[in-house]
């Protein structure tokens, strides 16, 4: 977990801020509470990761309202409503807006953990993801425009020399251009490459230009 990674916990009740934030860090858990979904919004813009723990219920913005504003500000971080026991559609809405999970007051302590956890993970699987992303994004922005037409060929199946005929290139020099490629984009097969390229969105050339420059 990151170690900006913590359950944001929102709630105006001041002894269910305590307990919450009693039974995460002894779960070995950082946690952040606040009394209002307004002071919570105001540090949002700077949080990267963890889960947002909101009581449905409060004065001023509730939470249903501060999910919604959640979502226009772009943060994601997957959030989890506390509801009382007749608050069941409100939960469903909430899920509907996205909510990662619901749970009901008075709650089992394992079983908000397990939600708690699960939501972390899932935060992680995302930030992941979009690392991922990030980094074959830059593998690519690394290829020479020679280098993105042959990875693109790859892509689309064609073998070394179909690719030297369609650039006007030797076969030997494909093969050159490939390597680095390779090396670049850090692949370890020419079925890693393909299916890092389409990771990124690369497009096969189906039907390439016959004036491409030579090298």
């Amino acid at each position: 977990m990151p170690e900006n990674a913590a359950v944001h916990v929102i709630d105006d009740d001041e002894a269910v801020r305590h307990s919450l934030s009693f039974l995460f860090e002894s779960a070995g858990l950082a946690v952040r509470t606040y009394d209002s979904a307004e002071a919570f919004l105001g540090v949002a813009a700077q949080l990267r990761a963890g889960c947002v723990l909101t009581d449905v219920r409060m004065p001023g913005m509730d939470g249903l309202a501060l999910q919604r504003r959640l979502r226009d500000i772009g943060l994601r971080l997957p959030v989890i409503v506390m509801t009382g026991h007749g608050d069941v559609p409100i939960a469903v809405q909430a899920l509907k807006a996205g909510a990662a999970d619901f749970i009901e007051k008075p709650f089992d302590d394992e079983v908000l953990l397990a939600a708690v956890r699960a939501a972390l993970d899932a935060d992680r699987r995302i930030r992941e993801r979009e690392a991922e992303a990030e980094e074959l994004a830059a593998r690519l922005a690394s290829l020479t425009p020679r280098e993105r037409q042959v990875l693109e060929r790859l892509v689309a199946g064609q073998p070394n020399k179909a690719i030297a005929y369609d650039l006007g290139a030797s076969p030997r020099t494909i093969e050159v251009h490939r390597a680095r490629v390779m090396e670049k984009m850090g692949a370890r097969s020419l079925s890693e490459l393909v299916r890092m390229a389409l990771r990124a969105g690369v497009a096969a050339e189906a039907d390439p230009p016959r004036d491409t420059p030579r090298d």
